[in-house]
């Protein structure tokens, strides 16, 4: 199973899109979730870095400027959504990565706290 570290780098971004309020409360994920071709048309217009800022881990010991790399992604390229905070964090805890698991929680709280 794969190793995942937290992208620093997408918890600030999103922290970004939330003060911005560019941000979905309410979304059907399975519906607006990013696909990879999705991801190689955004890849066309923007920078490896931009990619990065989406997806909440890094894949331990996979390439830079690889798909492969980024994992967790919250948002549809656009603005974050809070369905996509509960999809990391809920795939993160299933599959035992804590890190990811707790960045998920920690902006899940800070989107909540900011609408109140």
């Amino acid at each position: 199973m794969a190793s995942y570290s937290v992208n620093e780098s997408a918890v600030a971004r999103a922290r970004e899109l939330i003060d911005s309020r560019q941000y979905v409360l309410r979304s059907q994920w399975g519906e607006v979730q990013p696909s990879a071709a999705d991801g190689t048309a955004y890849l066309e217009s923007h920078s490896w870095d931009e990619y990065a800022a989406w997806h909440l881990g890094l894949t331990e010991g996979a390439s830079e400027h690889t798909k492969g790399r980024y994992a967790f992604v919250y948002g549809d390229f656009r603005r974050l959504h809070r369905m996509g905070l509960i999809a990391c964090q809920y795939r993160a805890a299933e599959w035992g990565h804590k890190a990811v698991e707790l960045a998920a929680h920690d902006l899940l709280q800070y989107l909540d706290g900011s609408r109140a």
